[in-house]
């Protein structure tokens, strides 16, 4: 049996042309496929000749094939109202239906009655010609005749019809045409040497300009080069990393549990991404939650609370975490669990998920480098000396702290550093001790603090290599090269 490269052969041994999209329709087969096969016959020397052409063709959209089957939006309304007229709210009901209603009010097909109590929709006229559907079936059987430009145009914008470019092939007998393939030879062996058999054969043509393949290898991004830095002064100074695999969170974890009331501005939809499916998580501690409720609506450990009624459902809903903070909590009530208090350092590198307004600083996605210092009788002081310490192995020695608020730390600091590049101080963290309505109902003693600090990974790289646009690091912007040319990150340590 002959194969599809064989039949186009065959088939311009009897004709002096053809074309690809005419070869498609004569053997019932996939346009593509016949242009591999001439590209196949192309590589094999100069057996035809290959003029490539284009031609604009319109083709129905998914919508179109669907009224070609069902029929329009404006005939599928009208068929929808009974003899003795229907409401428009329960007509608007259907699929479709503000465009099939204002199409079949437009084409004379129905009316408004607004002489009874409720407005009807009646139909003005006994029965209707479907022409959409007919003109549709038309331009799918390539039947054009009828279909004039203004109908085309009206089509288009309705989006039942679109035009597509296809790319096709005029074929032509060449100087070697013959209807049998024979195999290019690509190497030259020492049998065809020896018995003279390379005068007879074919040779494929070597590109003597061709570049070599160059060897490709992995290449680390420069947020993955700065994030291996930051964990290694991290493990440096003893602190065990948190697992942080988890992108969806509850909002009981990621809020909830930080002693962050309910009705806090964070976490309404302009700030969070909240997940529709599954929208809730049903599997919680309940001791500690009831714990945790208390405290919010009544008060506790010292605490008058936020005097509000706490809701379960709020603290249900799914969410992309806003933070890496609801890992600390999750790792914090574990170790209040334990018999045992045994003081822990524990650190997390990872996404997290804001609802933010895109901007040359901000992204919707980010990195966030959490650490967290649970041990006995901690102070302020002790806070200041491990920033001191941690930002010292990165080279920031230049540091200044001004008080801040946040809702699951008291006190809280933010931490400026001067910047030599820029020539100013700049905001490079936030931090605190958690507060005790956060930490005792998770089982901490009473004599234990939580020192916390936060940044962003972005923030730091952009420095390091030089960005002033967050869109050139990440994003679909960014420059592949960039990430190959960029440099091992080495930070400044001490």
């Amino acid at each position: 049996m002959a194969t599809l490269n064989e039949k186009i052969l065959q088939h311009l041994d009897k004709n002096d042309s053809v074309t690809t999209l005419e070869l498609a329709k004569i053997f019932s087969e996939d346009h593509q496929k016949i242009i591999g096969g001439v590209k196949s016959i192309l590589a094999l020397g100069e057996l035809i000749v290959a003029t490539p052409l284009n031609e604009k063709l319109i083709e129905l959209t998914e919508e179109g094939e669907s009224i070609v089957e069902k029929g329009s939006h404006e005939a599928i309304l009208y068929n929808a109202v009974p003899e003795g007229g229907i409401s428009q709210k329960d007509l608007m009901s259907l699929p479709n239906a503000k465009v099939g209603f204002s199409k079949a009010m437009s084409c004379g097909w129905i009316l408004l009655d607004k002489s009874g109590k409720t407005p009807l929709v009646k139909k003005k006229v006994s029965e209707i010609v479907d022409l959409v559907q007919n003109h549709l079936r038309s331009i799918k059987a390539e039947n054009l005749s009828e279909i004039t430009d203004n109908l085309k145009q009206e089509y288009k914008k309705r989006k039942l019809i679109q035009e597509v470019l296809i790319k096709y092939y005029n074929l032509k007998k060449g100087p070697e045409f013959s209807t049998t393939l024979s195999k290019l030879e690509t190497d030259l062996t020492a049998d065809m040497l020896v018995t003279g058999n390379w005068k007879n054969l074919k040779f494929k043509d070597y590109n003597f300009n061709a570049l070599g393949t160059p060897l490709e290898s992995g290449y680390l991004h420069p947020l993955l080069k700065v994030r291996a830095e930051f964990r290694q002064i991290f493990l440096e100074m003893g602190f065990s990393e948190m697992p942080t695999n988890n992108f969806i969170e509850s909002s009981f974890w990621n809020f909830d549990a930080l002693f962050q009331p309910q009705q806090h501005p964070a976490r309404d939809a302009h700030d969070t991404f909240f997940v529709s499916d599954p929208s809730t998580t049903l599997t919680f501690p309940m001791d500690y939650l009831e714990r945790v409720k208390k405290v919010h609506s009544e008060g506790g450990y010292g605490s008058m609370g936020y005097r509000y009624d706490w809701k379960l459902t709020e603290a249900q809903k799914n969410l992309l975490r806003t933070h890496t903070t609801a890992v600390s909590a999750k790792m914090l009530y574990k170790v209040g669990q334990m018999k045992e208090f045994k003081p822990s350092k524990f650190f997390s590198i990872d996404r997290v998920f804001r609802n933010e307004t895109l901007d040359a600083t901000h992204l919707a996605e980010f990195h966030q480098v959490e650490g967290v210092i649970a041990d006995y009788n901690l102070t302020l002081g002790d806070l200041i000396g491990v920033f001191t310490e941690f930002f010292k192995k990165l080279g920031i020695t230049e540091l200044e702290f001004k008080p801040a608020y946040n809702p699951y730390t008291e006190p809280s600091m933010e931490i400026f550093c001067y910047h030599p590049g820029l020539g100013k101080w700049i905001e490079i963290g936030n931090s605190g001790m958690f507060r005790p309505e956060m930490l005792l109902p998770m089982g901490l003693p009473e004599d234990v603090r939580v020192l916390a600090w936060g940044l962003s990974l972005e923030r730091p790289t952009m420095i390091k290599y030089g960005y002033n646009n967050i869109r050139d690091l990440v994003g679909p912007k960014v420059d592949i090269q960039m990430v190959q040319n960029t440099p091992i990150c080495r930070l400044d340590k001490q």
